[in-house]
């Protein structure tokens, strides 16, 4: 059955279209994210969620969103989604940052000139019929100090638009490395408070996050270069719009242009009515290149999670190309075989998880692969866990997770092991995937072996004495069960001995009660894996 996607905001034609090339049902539904209840109603239907700013998705969207795989954003901002609702829920939150980028920065670049020149006042008086030449004196922007706060995608094509302009440009961002800061041809500051006290002008090109929340604070503000003007065409909550409005009445601001708020929509704001202050209603990404842009991009990003696994720009789960995902999907799939091993052979609390990749293992997508052997982990005690919420699920629970990528050290080409932690004790197996794209077992416990994954399998552990394959071919056949492959390992001669029997079908209680009964096997385990018929 072909995925199903509803799109409950205005997205172009073309979007839509898309979605039918690649064979997946859509229903256009442009107005539906303004009637929550009819929303919920639908959601349940479908596998992804086209939205734009209008859909609030809520964890009453999400309770009801039982099918729900994937949500599309289509643009950068994604407040009107409840992320963490949709990750315990193994939902995909992905948007579009790079659609809009240019229209974005070019916004705040003509909010820069709308400020330094009073252009607004300066229009709407000669509207009024007046001719106040002298009221309205601006500054160049020639030679000024244009202060950026964030050099990411937006901030820096701001800042190679304002170099072109013959501005200096500063900028602040503890993520911006020297050597990208000197290809940008800009000044890198280290600390805020240098930037605040040598820019003529501030522009804001930040995340709202607890860390950039208020980021522009009454204290920073205070420790602006007099006569400064503010940009935000970023996130409404950078700036104390309170404390702004006090030191614009001061005369300590000169100016400031802000597209968008800390409430919205903005109907009353502090800054509303004060001179030189420029306003719009987030206009940033209100063009027609750019509307088209990120609706074109949702809809194959979308497209390429339902129908190949591929993900891009989501937020709640690492990005895996769609050439990644080809070559990883058997890798994928044996992490999640080794942490459903380990997960059904775990009973007490699991308080770490340490996973080692080896050469060409080590070479992949790891955080991917990190998030499908969790989740196998996971899917024991919770059958809904997926790759999305497993991670959280286990930060919730305080286990912690450490990673180790190696060369290739033996006679794989990679593999990939992993040992859990919990108060009584350590448990390991390691696996690798084989040229023919089959995930295999190579080691439990330490023991060498070599064991196909099958739906249905029996462990069991013993001390190496004879008589053991006999016993599990016995019983086995006495309760009607077909063995397909029987794999057996030890530590060494007379030593601890692994057997793992891949079979045609469940195997019945009182075959493995008969097995505990011989008194041959320290611990008989019947196991499930997800693999196809």
């Amino acid at each position: 059955m072909a995925p199903k996607v509803l799109i409950s905001d205005k997205l172009s034609d073309a979007a839509v279209q898309i979605f039918r090339d690649r064979g997946i049902d859509v229903d256009f539904m442009p107005d539906l994210g303004k009637d929550k209840d009819r929303l919920a109603a639908l959601i349940g239907q479908y596998d992804g969620l086209a939205i734009r700013s209008a859909t609030k998705v809520t964890p009453t969207i999400l309770a009801a969103a039982d099918n729900l795989k994937v949500i599309g954003r289509a643009g950068i901002g994604t407040d009107n989604i409840d992320k963490d609702a949709a990750s315990q829920k193994g939902v995909i939150v992905m948007n579009t940052p790079f659609g809009n980028m240019i229209t974005t920065a070019e916004h705040a670049i003509a909010m820069m000139f709308a400020v330094a020149r009073q252009i607004p006042e300066a229009s709407a008086s000669t509207h009024a019929g007046k001719w106040e030449k002298s009221k309205f004196m601006g500054v160049e922007l020639t030679g000024k100090t244009l202060g950026v706060i964030g050099a990411g995608n937006i901030g820096g094509i701001v800042c190679d638009r304002a170099r072109g302009l013959k501005m200096k440009v500063i900028a602040y961002d503890p993520f911006l490395g020297e050597d990208k800061a000197k290809q940008m041809q800009v000044e890198k500051i280290e600390n805020l408070d240098d930037l605040l006290k040598r820019a003529d002008f501030i522009t804001l090109h930040v995340p709202l996050t607890d860390q950039t929340r208020n980021i522009l604070s009454r204290e920073a503000l205070e420790k602006t270069k007099k006569g400064v003007r503010v940009i935000n065409c970023a996130r409404g909550g950078l700036v104390d719009e309170e404390a702004l409005a006090d030191l614009l009445k001061s005369g300590h601001v000169a100016g400031a242009a802000f597209d968008v708020f800390a409430e919205e929509p903005a109907r009353d704001n502090p800054l509303f009515g004060l001179p030189n202050v420029v306003v719009t209603p987030h206009l940033g990404a209100a063009t027609t290149e750019a509307q088209e842009n990120v609706a074109l991009q949702v809809a194959e990003q979308m497209s390429d999670y339902l129908l190949t696994g591929a993900v891009q720009n989501a937020l709640n789960m690492p990005s895996v190309t769609a050439e990644e995902a080809k070559v990883m999907s058997p890798w994928i799939k044996l992490a999640d075989y080794l942490g459903s091993f380990i997960g059904q052979m775990t009973d007490e609390p699991i308080k770490a998880i340490n996973i080692l990749y080896d050469g060409y293992a080590a070479e992949m997508n790891l955080d991917a692969l990190n998030c499908s052997l969790i989740a196998g982990i996971m899917k024991s005690v919770n059958p809904d866990v997926n790759m999305v919420s497993a991670p959280l699920i286990a930060k919730d629970r305080g286990i912690r997770i450490s990673t180790t990528n190696q060369a290739q050290s033996g006679m794989f080409e990679g593999y990939i092991k992993v040992t859990v932690v919990t108060p009584e004790r350590e448990r390991s197996i390691a696996g690798t995937v084989f040229s023919d794209g089959k995930p295999r077992f190579i080691q439990i416990k330490g023991i060498n072996i070599d064991a196909e994954v099958g739906r249905h399998m029996v462990y069991t552990t013993n001390d190496d004495v004879p008589g053991i394959i006999g016993a599990l071919g016995n019983t086995m056949g006495q309760h009607g069960v077909n063995i397909a492959n029987f794999t057996l390992g030890r530590a060494e001669a007379k030593g601890e001995a692994i057997a793992l029997l891949y079979v045609d079908e469940e195997v019945p209680g009182k075959a493995l009660n008969a097995l505990q009964e011989t008194g041959m096997f320290k611990q008989v385990k019947m196991l499930e894996f997800d693999v196809a018929s």
